[in-house]
């Protein structure tokens, strides 16, 4: 099987340089229309140039694709709407999303500033939300979308010097959890993608001889996959140097204490027994986690629900 787009009209946020770039390329190769979304900022979010997203737009056209350039910062709501507004109404639609546009403002969390937190946060996350609102209504009007948002090891694992950072590619695993919920319906799915790869984010933390392994390239087949019409939903796949995981959030089967052991020392008594994870799942949603506790305090008690 080969997976195409011809036809799809899919806005690529941060596509100017490394990962965007890469998937703005591969995701046009295919046959999609492409919005080349980038501020064109430094990796502070400083500043700000359509010269990016004209040069990538420049190499999809000389390959004999189909692309426009888009300036607009998607911290600003207005100017994300005006995007999606502009592409719907030269192409008629958007059906694919990616939201990759980011910047890095690392300092330990002693150091870091307010304002860095909160910029951070803000080009990650909510502008994240305001891309996925932008396209929301129309995915819905026509009963098909594909939403991948960006979301990273450092937020899902840890990484120092990242509070800000983590925290914002952490939210997008919640984001994308609760979409993909909604969005079932009308056929938008919304997964998450964790990558690591050789770009301007990295450049300064790696040794040459790894950064040649970790080609932006090496990422984009699974953003593809992602937004393809078979795409699953509600996952995250990590990605990098040619490896393609999935990550999931499991929960321990746990144990049911009586209310007599309602207290932290039976809870340090029985921790290894409650973090045993042989039983271990993913579970589907919150009312499931919900669900689960009763029926474990009901069997305890042999109560039937």
């Amino acid at each position: 099987m080969t997976i195409r787009f011809d036809g799809r009209v899919a806005i690529v946020t941060g596509a100017g340089n490394g990962l965007g770039r890469a998937h703005a390329l591969g995701l046009a190769r295919r046959g999609a229309k492409v919005v080349v979304n980038d501020f064109g900022g430094a990796r502070d979010g400083t500043g700000g140039s359509l010269s990016p997203a004209d040069s990538v737009v420049e190499e999809i056209r000389k390959a004999g694709g189909v692309a426009m350039a888009d300036g607009a910062d998607v911290s600003n709501f207005e100017q994300v709407q005006a995007m999606v507004d502009r592409a719907t109404k030269e192409w008629g639609s958007v059906d694919l999303l990616c939201a990759n546009a980011g910047i890095l403002r690392d300092k330990s969390f002693g150091k870091m500033e307010i304002a860095d937190f909160a910029k951070v946060i803000d080009v990650h996350l909510v502008g994240t939300f305001y891309c996925c609102k932008a396209v929301w209504d129309g995915m819905r009007a026509r009963n098909y979308g594909r939403i991948v948002v960006t979301s990273s090891s450092s937020g899902l694992y840890g990484n120092f010097g990242q509070a800000n950072y983590g925290a914002a590619k952490a939210g997008m695993v919640g984001l994308m959890n609760v979409l993909a919920e909604e969005g079932r319906k009308n056929d938008i799915r919304v997964n998450a993608i964790a990558p690591t790869a050789a770009t301007r984010m990295t450049e300064e933390l790696l040794q040459p001889q790894v950064l040649a392994l970790m080609k932006p390239e090496a990422i984009t087949p699974a953003v593809e996959y992602l937004l393809s019409e078979d795409a699953p939903t509600k996952t995250i796949m990590g990605a990098g140097a040619g490896s393609f995981t999935v990550i999931r959030i499991l929960e321990s089967e746990g144990i049911n204490l009586p209310e007599s052991e309602w207290t932290p020392d039976a809870v340090a008594a029985h921790f290894a027994e409650i973090g045993e994870m042989s039983k271990a799942k993913t579970l589907d949603g919150a009312f499931h986690q919900t669900q689960k506790y009763v029926e474990q305090a009901a069997a305890r008690m042999g109560m039937k629900l």
